[in-house]
């Protein structure tokens, strides 16, 4: 390394955010892309490690301390090149990856982790703005053909390494516009389109197609595409959201928090909606049934929307503030995490249950509550009890169900195909990412159910290898 000291001569400081007050008036990303001279202090922090654990700790593989070096010594372009090896859409994850190698950071054992996240974006955006990420269209073509069906992180970076390979690759895409995910379940707050759109014009000149508005298996039979195209690559997410069923279910009110999303982001593209299909949180108590990050999109969300609270409750205990014994270095850990959009306002409240909805006239008016406490059985395994006499209400206008997603959605491949599902009703596939059909690979959250957007890269990349190697009888591709 550049400085074996660095990390004794510089603390962690994290990037800078717009102020609160500013960027609660827009839509426009609330991070602001760090100096190269910051990023080269920060990355001088990254130690000379026996044996870096921040590889372990990445689903990609990227190649941190090597680049982390390179910034530090002030070698961008060298940076760059060992960034773009591992990380098909590093402006992605750079942005809002919840940054598992940071966990795994050897410094991290008894200091702040390196700030490896926030590099990352640094070098890719240096890149861009230096004009140093240029379309390369594969030399030669193999002529072999491949369908990508959704064109979200596993998606797209499937489709980008079989083009690298120099196959002819199309991607189907149910929506109007290309990302999947990343256009529609992500805020602008968090991920600004045009970012997206840079990315997605780089592979279109790379000789990838696109095609949008086609729902695979509906309005374009699977039958069609296994005459047309070689190999299939199904990599359509996990949209089949977890409900709430309660009393009160029905009432007008209530929505799933990706339709909520969706639509918030659809408006901020132009897309217009009737008052009936509207869901806005002007001037209303919100409140969001989950903890988690789509939880905290939807409370920064209707804060941009002018609620008048919001509240997000958690079914579990809060999380502790720092490691406990049960997630030791360097395994992932849960902890109390705030977002950028817990910044803004609002409240949260843990080990919360809602027993029922309760409105008048046919609208949502109150949410039933109660506490709940886990302890275990006789077994050592955990088991809810609510806690007595402890109900309560919360009054409310608009619920937002945060509550994760099932399983991919039924219709379509899946069940024009007849493939095997596995016990959680994801589709099963070898380990070669073959499924039930010759010829028919899964990928991404469709495959191993909902994870975080760096595993459905990570599921891309190493589909694509297989997919390769199936069509080709062998792979120059990376297996990772």
């Amino acid at each position: 390394m550049g400085d074996v000291k660095g990390f004794l001569k510089f603390k962690r400081k994290t990037t800078e955010y717009r102020p609160v007050c500013e960027r609660l008036k827009d839509y426009s990303e609330v991070l602001v892309v760090p100096k190269p001279e910051h990023s080269q202090e920060q990355a001088s922090r990254c130690m000379d490690c026996g044996i870096p654990f921040c590889h372990w700790g990445c689903p990609i593989g990227n190649y941190i301390p090597d680049w982390n070096d390179a910034v530090f010594r002030g070698h961008w372009e060298k940076a760059f090149g060992l960034l773009d090896a591992t990380n098909n859409l590093p402006e992605i994850t750079g942005r809002i990856c919840p940054a598992p190698c940071e966990y795994a950071c050897v410094l991290g054992i008894n200091d702040d982790p390196v700030t490896i996240r926030e590099d990352e974006e640094a070098i890719i955006e240096y890149a861009f703005k230096r004009g140093l990420i240029k379309p390369q269209p594969p030399k030669k073509r193999t002529g072999k053909k491949v369908a990508v069906i959704g064109s979200g992180p596993s998606g797209l970076s499937c489709a980008h390494q079989l083009n690298k390979a120099g196959h002819l690759v199309t991607i189907f895409e149910r929506d109007d516009k290309i990302g999947g995910i990343l256009r529609y379940g992500i805020p602008d707050f968090k991920l600004e389109k045009w970012i997206l759109d840079r990315r997605i014009s780089m592979l279109e000149k790379e000789g990838i197609t696109f095609k949008t508005s086609v729902s695979a298996g509906v309005d374009y039979p699977v039958s069609r595409l296994k005459r047309e195209f070689d190999a299939i690559c199904l990599a359509c997410g996990s949209r089949e959201s977890r409900d709430l069923v309660i009393e009160g279910r029905q009432l007008k009110g209530i929505h799933f928090a990706m339709d909520y999303l969706i639509q918030s982001n659809k408006r901020i593209a132009g897309d217009k909606f009737g008052k009936k299909e509207l869901i806005d949180a002007k001037g209303k108590k919100v409140v969001v049934i989950g903890g988690g990050d789509t939880g905290a999109d939807c409370v920064g969300t209707a804060h941009r929307q002018a609620a008048s609270c919001v509240t997000q409750i958690e079914i579990m205990p809060m999380p502790a503030a720092c490691r406990t014994k049960d997630f030791p270095w360097p395994k992932y850990p849960m902890l109390l995490k705030s977002s950028t959009s817990h910044e803004e306002g609002g409240k949260r409240d843990w080990s919360v249950l809602t027993k029922k909805f309760i409105g008048q006239n046919g609208e949502l008016k109150k949410l039933s509550c109660v506490r709940v406490e886990f302890v275990k059985d006789a077994k050592g395994c955990p088991l809810m009890k609510e806690a007595a006499g402890s109900g309560f209400e919360i009054e409310a206008d608009l619920a937002i169900l945060a509550l994760g997603f099932l399983h991919p959605q039924k219709e379509g491949p899946i069940k024009e195909l007849k493939l095997e599902l596995d016990a959680r009703g994801n589709v099963k596939t070898d380990e070669n990412f073959m499924t039930s059909v010759k010829g028919i690979f899964s990928a991404g959250d469709m495959r191993r159910g909902q994870s975080l957007i760096v595993w459905a890269i990570s599921e891309g990349r190493r589909a694509a290898f297989q997919i390769d190697k199936y069509l080709m009888g062998d792979s120059t591709l990376p297996i990772l």
